[in-house]
């Protein structure tokens, strides 16, 4: 059994009830066929996120972004197989592939998913869905508008800030003073608020954050923290600070 098969068996939560439960229907029942799943009642409250809540989350979600522009070919595909491969290991990508596969054939209704989402995951995994939607994304070295567009719809309906979003983004798709997009500031603020900006952020970013959804996801988060630690040595650098 892959890492999907355990993060079933670890217990799902409220992805099991509503538009998300709708959506995966038979499929999770046919791939758990032989594993205990614990399972709780979809009650539209803020909860610990489990491994099994995240997981799905991310592929419907994944779905959606992949259907943005309207079509999905078979590289995009491959790119989604080469990420799993590469943070989860070639069982658990396997394993991905054929609960997307069959979400992909289904109508996604992507406001009602995130709603959902916001209601039941802690906003520092909703974080985390969005940095892996655009580490998805731009898994074939590009990013098409209409994936932006969607991501960035589907973070307002995650209820995450416009501010954090910019941060998110600018770690994959730079701008003009991406460094201090990243962390949240001016490029006008003193030096001073930048180390406050720099702590602020570290402590917003750090993979501990996350570390309810096990180490698989967690070594993900790394990547954040990694970035925000970047934007803060550019800065550092340009201005000459100790």
């Amino acid at each position: 059994m892959g890492m999907f098969g355990k993060w079933l068996g670890g217990g799902l939560g409220f992805v099991m009830g509503g538009p998300i439960g709708g959506l995966l229907g038979f499929l999770v029942g046919s791939m758990i066929d032989s594993t205990t799943v614990q399972t709780s009642t979809y009650t539209n409250r803020p909860a610990r996120t489990s491994q099994g809540d995240f997981g799905m989350s991310l592929l419907v979600l994944v779905a959606a972004v992949m259907k943005a522009d309207g079509k999905v070919v078979k590289s995009e595909l491959d790119y989604v197989k080469k990420f799993f491969i590469s943070q989860f290991g070639q069982e658990s990508a396997k394993e991905a592939l054929l609960i997307l596969k069959d979400i992909i054939k289904q109508e996604i209704p992507v406001r009602d998913i995130c709603v959902q989402i916001s209601r039941n995951m802690d906003y520092s995994s909703r974080l985390q869905l969005l940095h892996l939607l655009f580490n998805v994304s731009l898994a074939d070295t590009s990013i098409h508008p209409s994936e932006i567009e969607i991501i960035e719809k589907i973070s307002g309906a995650l209820g995450v800030g416009a501010t954090d979003f910019l941060s998110i983004k600018n770690m994959f798709i730079p701008e003009t003073d991406s460094s201090y997009k990243i962390l949240e500031i001016d490029p006008s603020c003193t030096n001073e608020e930048v180390k406050k900006a720099y702590r602020r952020m570290a402590m917003k970013y750090h993979p501990d954050k996350v570390s309810h959804l096990g180490e698989d996801f967690r070594k993900t988060a790394d990547e954040k923290f990694k970035k925000v630690n970047e934007a803060y040595e550019k800065i550092k650098k340009e201005r000459n600070m100790a």
